[in-house]
């Protein structure tokens, strides 16, 4: 006991007030919004009193972020990068004091299908109404950068619905979508709940000459594999590509703040990883992967410094 005593001792009264801080998560139901919960846990041992807000989602976390609506978000790779650099939904009007404290883990664009739906491969869905996210989610971002890439089928010929993560589930169950694409770390709640209320399928991506091309060109893009079994009915391992979920704040936050937050996830990292399934392979060097280092907060480098990451 004295051991995590000496541990977590420095952690405390780092901040000279006991500060409020917010955090941008995503669905109730997804990995983000889980491990915002489990983040501000953590910082129960340090000044800074944590709550974690259910959002829309990547890109609305970064939008609130600017609009000083929260302090930290967790947003996409894909959604960072644009941001920093002024592309996309953010074309001409980069964030400029956008900061990022961490990556966190590798998430999947995975593609939900009912069972009965006939779908195999992308290329099925001609006609069906399929979910490509909410309105201002990197979901609907990674969803719509894909079919722009793709000369063989687009957004015009399917019936696009734009429900939230959360509600998906249901809505397949009830045939109100044949499929739906969600970008999340596995296994995650919700693919869980739609596996046990109606047989669903996973359709690989990786093979799909698009896919290939986004890969090579996207430096935050990476293939990866949905492992088998870890879904009911789902017997085959599905290949697909993805991001990293990035925990962001802004050159707003103070040094001593962000500091706080990342020497406490570093110093308990073995139970930070515990969080989630999707954490459980992950390392402390994998939390500088996915984005360029010269981006990171002032606070976060001296953390990853004196853990001699950097």
């Amino acid at each position: 006991m004295k051991k995590i005593a000496l541990l977590t001792l420095p952690l405390v009264g780092l901040i000279a007030n006991p500060t409020m801080i917010r955090i941008g998560t995503g669905s109730t139901t997804g990995v983000y919004y889980g491990i915002g919960t489990n983040i501000c846990r953590l910082l129960k041992e340090t000044d800074i009193k944590c709550r974690a807000e259910s959002s829309g989602g990547s890109v609305i976390n970064v939008r609130k972020l600017k609009k000083e609506q929260i302090d930290l978000g967790i947003a996409q790779s894909d959604v960072v990068y644009n941001a920093l650099h002024g592309l996309d939904k953010f074309k001409g009007k980069p964030i400029k004091n956008l900061k990022i404290v961490m990556a966190l883990h590798p998430e999947l664009l995975t593609f939900v299908v009912r069972k009965d739906s006939g779908i195999k491969s992308l290329l099925d869905i001609k006609g069906k109404v399929i979910n490509i996210g909410n309105p201002g989610s990197g979901n609907e971002a990674t969803v719509k950068l894909l079919f722009q890439n793709c000369s063989k089928i687009s957004l015009k010929d399917i019936k696009v619905e734009q429900l939230k993560a959360g509600e998906c589930p249901n809505a397949l169950k009830d045939k109100k979508i044949a499929g739906y694409f969600f970008v999340v770390g596995h296994p995650t709640a919700n693919i869980k709940d739609a596996s046990n209320s109606t047989q669903i399928d996973l359709i690989s991506l990786a093979d799909l000459p698009v896919v290939r091309k986004l890969v090579k060109e996207k430096p935050y893009y990476a293939f990866g594999t949905i492992p088998a079994g870890i879904y009911k009915g789902i017997k085959h391992p599905t290949k697909t590509y993805g991001v990293r979920a990035i925990l962001v704040t802004t050159s707003n936050s103070s040094e001593k703040l962000i500091y706080t937050i990342t020497k406490t996830i570093l110093t308990n990292f073995d139970k930070f990883r515990k969080f989630h399934p999707a954490y459980k392979n992950l390392t402390k060097r994998d939390l500088l992967k996915g984005f360029e280092l010269d981006k990171l907060h002032p606070g976060a480098k001296k953390a990853f410094q004196e853990e001699g990451l950097i």
